[in-house]
C-alpha cells in the first residue's frame, strides 16, 4: 500500500522488521518446545532467546545471494549463536516457520481492525439514539417513499457493523493456527508434541491437519470479511454522499475551516471522504480473487500463493485500516440538518401519506382496486398541480363521502409512521455485539 493511506500501527505490523521479529519469535518457540520434550540440551532455549539477533540489511544481503529468505535469516540469525544455533529451525520446513509466524501478524492486525469497529459502533449507537426521532424522507429507488427517523438509519448502519463483530471473530480464530508438521505435514522429523507445544507458547492453535502449509481457505475467508467490512463502511459513505448532493442537502460530512473543495469553483463543498472511502472498499474486494485462487496449489505445496500474499494480505490491513479511519472521521464531524428534512418532507404535498389513504379508503368502499384508483388518481392530480394529497381527497367527491374530516385527520398524521421504531431499537441494541 501507498504511504498516503499507510497508517503508523498498522504498517509497522507488515515491514520486514516485523516479519523477522515474527519469525524469531517462532523459532525461538519452537527450541523451547523441543528442550520441554527432551530434544534440546537444558539451557538451549534460554540461549538462543538470549543471543538471537538479526539485522534486516544483513539478511537482505545474504538474501541477493542465496536467493531464498528463510535461509537468508536463518543465516543471519545464527551469525549471533553459539553450538545452539544447531537446534534453530530443527526438523522444520520453511512453512512452518511463515505460516505460524503470519498467524502471529495476523492475530495483531485483526485486533487493531476488531478496535476500529468498536470505536464506529460506539459513534453510530450514539448517532442512532441522538437521532431517534428526527424525522426524514425514506427513499426508494431514489425517490420519496414513507418517512423513517435518520436514528433507524443510524441504526441499520450500527446494526450491520456490529454484525461484522462476529464475522471477524471466527475467521480470525480460523487463521491464528500455526504447524511444525514439516515438509509435506507428516512430522516425520518432528512429533505432534512439539508443534502442539510450540503454538500454546505462541497463544495459537495447532493445524488439525496441514501439508507443507496451513491451508489458504481460511486466509481467503479472513479477506472475504475484510472485504465485507469494507463494503459496509462504502454503504455508509455512499448514503452520505447521496444526502449530501445540492437537491437533498440532509447530510453533510465534515469539511475544515481552511479547507477547499474545488481548485476553479470556490463555493463546492465536495464529499471527498466518503468518496475515498467508496474507492478503498473497491480496492479490498479486488483481493478477494487471487484469495480464492490461492486456495488451490499443486498437491502438498507449490510457491504460487506466496507472492500473492506478500500484496493482498498487507495491502487488505492497511487500506480497510486506512478506510475505517476515514469513517470515523467522518462519523465525528457528520453534519445533520434537521431543518432540511423536514423541509424535504413537506416539499411533496403529503404523498408520502398515500397508503395510509388507500387502507382507510379501502377499509371504507370493500375494494382495495377502487380505493388505489382513487388515491393514485388523487396522488397524480396533486403532483401536477402542486397542491397537496389532502386537498385532492377533500376535494374528489366520492373520496370525501368515505374520508370525513376525522379520518382525514388521522391518516395524515406523521406520528403514525414511527409508532412501532421503538421495539427495533430494544432488540437491536439488545443484542451481543451492542451490549
Amino acid at each position: 500500500m501507498i504511504r498516503r493511506y499507510t497508517l503508523p500501527e498498522m504498517g509497522a505490523l507488515w515491514t520486514d522488521e516485523s516479519r523477522f521479529r515474527a519469525w524469531l519469535e517462532v523459532e525461538v518457540a519452537a527450541v523451547q518446545a523441543m528442550e520441554e520434550v527432551g530434544g534440546a540440551p537444558p539451557g538451549t532455549a534460554a540461549a538462543v532467546r538470549a543471543h538471537a539477533r538479526f539485522d534486516v540489511e544483513r539478511i537482505l544481503e545474504i538474501e541477493a545471494e542465496v536467493h531464498h529468505d528463510v535461509i537468508a535469516f536463518l543465516t543471519n540469525v545464527g551469525e549471533h549463536l553459539g553450538e545452539e544455533k544447531t537446534w534453530l529451525h530443527r526438523g522444520m520446513t520453511s512453512s512452518d516457520l511463515l505460516d505460524t509466524a503470519l498467524a502471529l501478524t495476523l492475530r495483531e492486525a485483526c485486533g487493531l481492525i476488531d478496535r476500529r469497529l468498536e470505536t464506529i459502533g460506539r459513534r453510530l449507537r450514539h448517532l442512532a439514539e441522538e437521532h431517534r426521532e428526527t424525522p426524514m424522507m425514506g427513499r426508494t429507488h431514489g425517490v420519496h417513499a414513507e418517512p423513517i427517523t435518520f436514528g433507524l438509519k443510524a441504526l441499520l448502519w450500527f446494526a450491520e457493523m456490529e454484525r461484522h463483530h462476529g464475522r471477524l471473530e471466527a475467521a480470525r480464530g480460523e487463521v491464528l493456527v500455526g504447524k511444525i508438521s514439516g515438509a509435506v505435514g507428516t512430522f516425520a522429523h518432528l512429533p505432534p508434541e512439539i508443534e502442539a507445544r510450540t503454538c500454546e507458547i505462541l497463544g495459537l492453535a495447532a493445524a488439525p491437519v496441514s501439508n507443507q502449509v496451513v491451508q489458504r481457505d481460511r486466509h481467503a475467508h479472513l479477506l472475504a470479511v475484510l472485504a465485507l467490512i469494507g463494503a459496509s463502511a462504502e454503504k455508509i459513505a455512499l448514503e452520505i454522499r447521496h444526502l449530501q448532493r445540492t437537491e437533498v442537502a440532509e447530510v453533510f460530512e465534515p469539511f475544515g475551516r481552511k479547507q477547499k473543495g474545488s481548485s476553479a469553483m470556490p463555493h463546492k463543498r465536495n464529499p471527498i471522504l466518503c468518496e475515498r472511502i467508496c474507492g478503498m472498499a473497491r480496492l479490498l474486494r479486488g483481493a478477494l480473487a487471487p484469495a480464492y485462487e490461492n486456495i488451490a496449489l499443486w498437491h502438498e505445496r507449490d510457491i504460487s500463493h506466496s507472492s500473492v500474499e506478500r500484496v493482498i494480505l498487507p495491502d487488505s490491513f492497511i487500506g480497510l485500516d486506512y478506510l475505517l479511519s476515514l469513517t470515523e472521521r467522518v462519523l465525528d464531524g457528520l453534519v445533520v440538518d434537521r431543518e432540511r428534512m423536514g423541509r424535504n418532507l413537506e416539499s411533496s404535498g403529503g404523498l408520502f401519506f398515500s397508503q395510509r389513504a388507500l387502507l382507510a379508503l379501502t377499509a371504507s368502499l370493500g375494494s382495495r382496486e377502487e380505493a388505489y384508483r382513487a388515491v393514485q388518481g388523487a396522488a397524480m392530480s396533486a403532483h401536477q398541480k402542486g397542491r397537496s394529497l389532502r386537498a385532492e381527497l377533500e376535494a374528489d367527491e366520492a373520496a370525501h363521502r368515505h374520508l370525513d374530516a376525522a379520518k382525514l385527520e388521522e391518516i395524515f398524521d406523521l406520528q403514525a409512521f414511527f409508532r412501532n421504531l421503538e421495539p427495533i431499537f430494544t432488540r437491536v441494541l439488545a443484542s451481543r455485539w451492542a451490549r
